[in-house]
């Protein structure tokens, strides 16, 4: 039962790609869109052990998607004919809000609900939905399949899940934690769990331009740093995190902000942009090491509030077994690692500074021998999570022939 499987993962600044040939989950081709929004947009692209990079330029994600879809092609184009071709498309969709707590086939209803969903995650869910309408016009005989960030996170129990708001806003207008980067915190969690016991405790920290921590317990997502929105909790890229709510008031009604200027403050021009000029935490990195005071501080509070939400997890789980590193900041920032795990030791955080420091892909230790807390890091696939969810789904009752999806399989 071999299938295609194209994917596509559009963060808040990025678009990655892949297509895998399923179920063996051999990579055929793959990329990554950086930057997008900024005037040094970029691609890079692998396919047939070769990689190139493209310029963008001042690019947006409907641009980039423009250029994959292009690259694509021509990789359609050139194969044997004989051979299928693409059968599903799997989307990461950031907020799936309480109507989606598992994988599904895009619909008009789902792309409806995902459209109403943009208000909670207005940097993610338009691009999604832009994957998703761009997806249908390239492959109209393909699968559209909608896998939700939120659905890893559906089992966070209710002490953790509620605010301390009147309890009919909970019930009727759906206002909860519901939790993000869910298809990576799952990812990276499985890649660890058959080195610990079953009912580990384990918080893992996705660090890329969003930014999130999870604690799982037994396998489940018990809390998550993230909430209602994907604005809460840790610094990020562009958005503030964690913030004292009267300063919206103040903003408003003292400093004559609109509530579209504060919206526009808090998510794209605050976090790391908001307190050095700079997204990517390597430009800061490299201006903090020429000395400049707003980077080296801005780094430090981003070290510092990731250290409080790993105190307050170990103490919610009563204990941790394992940490992980992952997304970008989080895989290649051997700085950021060492500045999170200082003075942790307290809880058993031992990081071994010569394994933190070397150069080396694929999921590592990185963990004194006597460290109670294993310490990894590993480099997410949501991708691939996403196309084994696809392919899932497709085998559930959907036909592999991409002309003819619904006829059962056998």
């Amino acid at each position: 039962m071999n299938a295609r499987i194209l994917v596509l993962n559009a963060g808040s600044s990025s678009l990655k790609f892949q297509l895998l040939q399923m179920p063996d989950e051999d990579t055929i081709c793959k990329g990554t869109a950086e930057r997008l929004g900024s005037e040094n947009g970029f691609l890079v692209v692998e396919m047939g052990g070769k990689e190139w990079k493209e310029d963008l330029g001042v690019a947006d994600h409907q641009r980039a998607l423009q250029r994959v879809a292009e690259i694509l092609g021509a990789l359609e184009a050139s194969r044997n004919t004989d051979h299928p071709g693409i059968h599903a498309v799997g989307h990461r969709v950031v907020h799936g809000g309480a109507e989606f707590s598992s994988t599904t086939e895009v619909t008009e209803n789902v792309k409806t609900q995902i459209r109403k969903l943009s208000a909670l995650a207005p940097l993610h869910n338009p691009k999604n939905l832009e994957g998703i309408l761009l997806a249908e016009a390239l492959f109209p005989k393909a699968l559209q399949v909608a896998v939700f960030d939120t659905a890893f996170h559906r089992s966070i129990p209710d002490r953790a899940r509620f605010y301390a708001i009147p309890k009919a806003l909970t019930e009727s207008e759906g206002i909860q934690v519901y939790g993000f980067h869910g298809t990576s915190h799952k990812y990276v969690y499985e890649q660890i769990a058959p080195k610990l016991d079953k009912e580990s405790r384990v918080i893992s920290l996705h660090l890329g331009n969003g930014c999130s921590a999870t604690a799982i317990q037994g396998g489940r997502s018990v809390d998550h740093s993230l909430g209602f929105t994907p604005s809460d909790g840790l610094i990020m890229g562009t958005r503030s995190g964690d913030i004292d709510f009267g300063i919206i008031f103040y903003l408003i009604e003292t400093l004559g902000y609109s509530q579209e200027a504060v919206n526009t403050l808090l998510n794209r021009e605050s976090g790391l942009l908001g307190l050095t000029g700079f997204t990517d935490l390597r430009d800061i990195q490299q201006a903090a090491a020429k000395g400049d005071t707003s980077c080296q501080l801005a780094m430090e509070m981003m070290a510092y509030r990731i250290r409080k939400y790993i105190g307050a997890y170990t103490a919610a789980m009563n204990g941790l077994d394992a940490l992980i590193f992952t997304a970008g900041m989080g895989t290649h920032s051997a700085e950021l690692r060492q500045m999170v795990c200082e003075d942790l030791d307290v809880f058993g955080i031992q990081l071994d500074q010569t394994l933190n420091t070397l150069s080396a892909k694929g999921n590592r230790a990185i963990h004194q021998a006597d460290s109670r807390v294993q310490i990894w890091v590993i480099p997410t696939d949501e991708e691939l999570e996403i196309a084994r969810q696809s392919y899932h789904l497709l085998r559930r009752g959907k036909s592999l022939d991409p002309g003819h999806r619904r006829r059962p399989m056998t």
